[in-house]
């Protein structure tokens, strides 16, 4: 069955074409398996809960009739402003209209945010552009630039929020600038979500081609509860499509975690326990609430623009496993740096079990790709990344966190990187171990190599499924390089961290290539140390037991300064000068193009086609990098899906010629 919407409808009808309802939600709360909801062109302030879950094979679908031409929002036109000082004006809200969540009282805040905690999730926006909160009103009437925000021009506008006790109201200042706000399209954030079930469990729905945007979302750490703009709340199969998603406080879209009240932002508000022991017992916990491939994840995310969140994206701890996220355009996340803490990044995965993220455009985030704990059969293939660094005129928050393409942390694989193009100034963050990269062209830093982890005895599971099989921490090793090209493309002067105590500092690398793995043991020098002739010693044997796992790396290519694994095997490291290296992104009319010479300092480099046989298996789960579905991967196709012949040759394209193709 098909019902109809139509925000413009002059009365409230019955849900036929004729008759239209007025509201998404009037649909939402009867709409069956297989029925369809069309939605016309419209702005719907409301929040949408979905009553009903769809089948495999009778999917409810939510559809923007006009593609992006029916706007879900979380927030509300304010046209009663008045001129208080300056360039400064002031309204006065009820505080009724929130319901039982006020964002102009609820701070962001919780485990493992590091920033002060001095931000509402509510937000001012003028003319669809996110205004920048003070704490103080004089703050808010002088209206100057913000150091640490990626666009200094924007932050002279300003905002800022008291409450009226006696009255109940919220009062919001506003720095426009010399702008009238009665006269511009002047909005604040009201609702926490926008289209989002209260209850788990409401599986397979598609929504697509909706414009989400500006919802009072709360800052979504893994062992509390996980809200987005948009996101399926712990059910499983959904499709999210050709969506435009922005202005989030926090996430755009959640695949994370269930309400558990007994460990939501546990740290945050008891302390006894340590913040990674409770995420030890979310994963434990969560499959008593139903954490299996059978009820949970397996959703699609494709082919969506999401941008200007200031938490992440893409966000989720468990909830988002055996999913796809393909085709989608992140960019522009965090760049107001009002927020600071451990889960931002464009897309930020925790437990992404079996998770695919291939052909994504991510750029100009605070971090791009972030898979923490349990990245066991992850796969990146095919993403383009690109200017995930701060501005250096940015000066950094404190509690904020390091950039790079991809950071993989604490997780014991097998996670498998290949065929993609990372052109930020760090390509990996190691804090890890497990992980393949094969033909990618990478330009950055392979920092914390061996570091950042400490005793933190995170989970592995049973192959291709969510059930536990032990836990271990990080021996640092079992990685292998094949086919990559590396070139020194930032400068590879160590940089210095400033610690946010101003209790020190850290330095940390940037001259790009395998080296930061030389004293690791290559496999021959690893399996030496276990003599299978005789009984095993558990005493004498302990130094194996916790030392370094193997590395391995073949058909690399370095240039421009970029430095090999001392055992590499038949790699290429051409002596030339960095200026005289091009790898440049070239954006002609909204399409990518890469203008490079790296082929010419290859010549005719080749390396052997590469296959699941050759990478093996992961240590700890004893898992291959294979595909979900247990079978093995062939890597004779590059970046564009095009046929690999029998001379290989390193980086993610077939030929040099492919190179001067368009990357999306």
């Amino acid at each position: 069955m098909k019902y109809y919407v139509n925000a413009k409808t002059p009365f409230d009808g019955i849900g036929t074409e004729e008759r239209p309802f007025k509201t998404i939600s009037e649909a939402a709360k009867i709409a069956q398996p297989g029925d369809e909801v069309l939605v016309y062109p419209g702005v719907y302030r409301e929040y949408v809960d979905p009553v009903n879950a769809g089948l495999e094979d009778a999917r409810i679908t939510y559809r923007s009739v006009e593609p992006l031409g029916a706007v879900i929002t979380g927030a509300e036109q304010i046209k009663n402003w008045e001129h208080y000082e300056g360039n400064v004006w002031v309204c006065r809200v009820p505080n009724s209209i929130f319901g039982g969540y006020n964002p102009y009282t609820t701070f962001v805040y919780g485990d493992w945010y590091f920033a002060t905690a001095d931000k509402h999730t509510g937000c001012v926006y003028l003319n669809d552009k996110a205004m920048y909160e003070t704490q103080s009103l004089e703050a808010c009437i002088k209206g100057e630039v913000y150091e640490c925000s990626w666009v200094p021009e924007e932050s002279i506008y300003k905002w800022y929020t008291e409450q009226d006790e006696e009255k109940d109201e919220t009062i919001l200042y506003g720095n426009f600038q010399g702008q009238n706000p009665n006269e511009e399209n002047v909005e604040i954030n009201v609702r926490r979500m926008c289209f989002f079930p209260s209850e788990t469990g409401r599986n397979y729905i598609t929504v697509t081609g909706f414009h989400i945007n500006k919802a009072a979302t709360t800052w979504a750490p893994p062992a509390a509860f996980q809200d987005g703009m948009i996101g399926p709340h712990w059910s499983k199969g959904w499709i999210i499509e050709d969506c435009e998603i922005w202005g989030s406080k926090c996430s755009g879209i959640s695949l994370g975690k269930y309400l558990d009240p007994d460990n939501n932002h546990y740290f945050t508000y008891k302390y006894v326990k340590s913040p990674t022991q409770m995420e030890r017992d979310a994963v434990c916990k969560g499959q008593y609430h139903g954490w299996l491939k059978e009820k949970v994840g397996g959703h699609i995310i494709r082919r969506n623009n999401i941008h200007h969140c200031e938490q992440g994206g893409i966000i989720g701890r468990m909830g988002g496993v055996f999913s796809v996220i393909e085709n989608n355009h992140i960019h522009h996340i965090n760049n107001m740096m009002e927020q600071g803490g451990a889960e931002i990044a464009g897309i930020k995965m925790h437990a992404a079990i079996d998770v695919t993220m291939r052909r994504n455009h991510i750029h100009h985030c605070t971090m791009g790709i972030w898979c923490d704990w349990e990245a066991q059969g992850t796969r990146l293939t095919q993403n383009l990344l690109h200017d995930n660094q701060a501005p250096a005129f940015a000066k950094k928050l404190r509690g904020s966190m390091m950039s790079q393409d991809i950071f993989v942390e604490v997780s014991h694989g097998p996670t498998l990187i290949d065929h993609n193009i990372l052109l930020s100034d760090v390509s990996l963050r190691f804090a890890t171990q497990g992980v393949a990269m094969v033909h990618n062209l990478i330009c950055g830093a392979l920092t914390d190599v061996g570091g950042g982890t400490a005793p933190r005895y995170t989970p592995y599971h049973i192959p291709h499924r969510t059930e536990v099989m032990g836990f271990m921490t990080f021996l640092h090793g079992d990685d292998r390089f094949y086919n990559n090209i590396f070139v020194q493309k930032w400068p590879s002067e160590d940089i210095v961290m400033m610690h946010d105590s101003d209790d020190g500092f850290d330095t940390e690398n940037r001259a790009v290539g395998t080296w930061p793995f030389d004293e690791y043991p290559n496999y021959d020098e690893w399996i030496s140390q276990f003599d299978f002739t005789k009984p095993a010693n558990m005493k004498a044997l302990e130094p194996a037991h916790f030392g370094h796992l193997p590395v391995w790396s073949e058909g690399n290519v370095y240039l421009a300064g970029a430095k090999a694994w001392k055992k590499e095997v038949n790699g290429l490291t051409v002596d030339c000068d960095r200026a005289d290296v091009k790898v440049e992104l070239i954006e002609k009319d909204g399409k990518f193009y890469l203008d490079t010479n790296v082929y010419e300092f290859m010549k005719d480099f080749t390396s052997r086609m590469i296959n699941t046989e050759v990478l093996g298996k992961a240590f700890e789960p004893e898992q291959y990098f294979e595909n979900p579905d247990e079978t093995p991967i062939q890597f004779d196709k590059d970046y564009f899906g095009g046929h690999r012949g029998v001379s290989v040759i390193p980086g993610p394209f077939a030929s040099a010629e492919d190179s001067k193709k368009e990357l999306l």
